[in-house]
């Protein structure tokens, strides 16, 4: 596996793609247009919040066709709680970003972000689109990822290729998400593209196993969105034997490449967390089954009482200890270890489940590092699961009071 220098979702062959500013926001890039040269076949997933967004809906639409073309992307406006006209604001949305390609209307993806509850300015997102359309570019991947951004800090993209016989694979993506994350299915999309054969049952497969791991594994605020999606193109160009299921060729591989780049996307989203100073890892180890470590993992990481622990640099593992206790799991609490880890080392804070003198200044030095880990070890079992958050400072109270302003 090799990652691909400055790569995204346009590193794959047969993909282009434009971000401009349309006018939805001041003056940021709003709008973004990916499109594949010939025919993809296409897998998602989606926000199971039930106040879904129109082009939530839409998209739900568009996956039972057998391929798509591309899809089109604007931030300011979440096109959610906008009723019939939002809807059909959305398909409009697709039959213009179609008609600018040369694709069919039911070929064209459809995705939102922002402010909830205003219709989109349909002048200006037709008029983007066919700006964006001049200016698609294998070389604009970084433009589209800068489009999508809403409260985000930085843009969020990554690329990796593979040999596959005599083929080389690349799997390139770009997400977006900073607040309002808590995926259940984060504000969060992701969209990913490669030139790998596969079919299309097999890679909505591989796509809601891998956001079990990856994307449903991070929060920074509790809040799951109206608009969360994963869209991920297949389109083949790479010239590969397709796969159609666990026992062909490259499957593992493929599956590999693709899992690598959803974590380190939900990753960065985790990192870029609202108002974040530290990211946090959760690892949970010893637990009865695979359900309750995830569950366990992510307990911890939606405590807000941890995650202010963390940004005030405190070792209270008493906060951790307790989110595994409500979390739902059964287990013993007197057989419980937890540590606390870093660039700056390592360091025992509680054994089967009761604290151990440790020293609080190599704890401070632990804490002070941007990245921290929890171990967290349970007695019941083998199975581990893994989890990301951020720590929780003044500033997302901040960044929030005043989001539509």
């Amino acid at each position: 596996m090799e990652a691909i220098e400055k790569g995204g979702v346009t590193s794959p062959k047969g993909y282009k793609a434009a971000g401009i500013h349309a006018g939805l926001k001041k003056k940021k890039k709003d709008l973004a247009l990916l499109v594949s040269d010939t025919p993809a076949v296409a897998a998602g997933v989606f926000t199971r919040n039930v106040v879904a967004a129109a082009p939530v809906l839409y998209c739900k639409e568009v996956l039972k066709a057998p391929h798509v073309r591309g899809l089109v992307v604007n931030s300011g406006n979440a096109n959610a709680c906008t009723g019939d006209q939002g809807l059909e604001n959305a398909r409009a949305m697709g039959a213009a970003a179609a008609a600018a390609v040369g694709a069919e209307p039911e070929e064209m993806l459809v995705s939102s972000t922002g402010v909830i509850g205003y219709q989109l300015p349909m002048d200006k997102i037709r008029a983007g689109i066919s700006a964006a359309a001049e200016q698609l570019s294998a070389g604009h991947g970084h433009d589209a990822a800068k489009a999508i951004m809403t409260t985000d800090t930085f843009s969020k993209e990554i690329a990796v290729r593979f040999p596959l016989g005599e083929a080389t694979v690349t799997v390139g993506g770009m997400s977006k998400g900073s607040g309002m994350i808590h995926p259940n299915m984060a504000t969060m999309l992701c969209f990913v593209t490669t030139d790998c054969a596969i079919g299309k049952e097999c890679l909505q497969g591989m796509v809601s196993d891998i956001t079990d791991r990856t994307f449903n594994m991070i929060t920074v605020d509790g809040d799951t969105s109206t608009n969360d999606m994963l869209l991920v193109l297949a389109n083949g160009q790479a010239e590969n034997p397709e796969i159609t299921g666990p026992a062909d060729e490259g499957y593992a591989a493929f599956y590999d490449a693709l899992y690598l780049v959803c974590r380190h996307l939900a990753i960065e989203i985790a990192r870029d967390g609202e108002g974040a100073t530290k990211l946090v890892t959760v690892q949970v180890s010893g637990a009865a089954s695979l359900a309750d470590a995830r569950i366990a993992a992510k307990s911890v990481c939606s405590s807000n009482l941890v995650k202010t622990a963390v940004f005030g640099e405190d070792a209270n593992w008493g906060r951790i200890l307790a989110a595994v206790g409500y979390s739902g799991i059964s287990f013993d609490p007197y057989g419980v270890d937890i540590a606390i880890s870093s660039a700056a080392g390592s360091i025992q804070v509680a054994l089967r489940g009761t604290g151990i003198g440790f020293s609080e200044e190599e704890a401070l030095k632990i804490l002070k590092e941007k990245e921290i880990t929890f171990e967290i070890r349970l007695s019941e079992g083998s199975a581990s699961a893994t989890a990301w958050c951020c720590d929780f400072s003044y500033d997302y109270v901040k960044i929030n009071a005043s989001y539509r302003s």
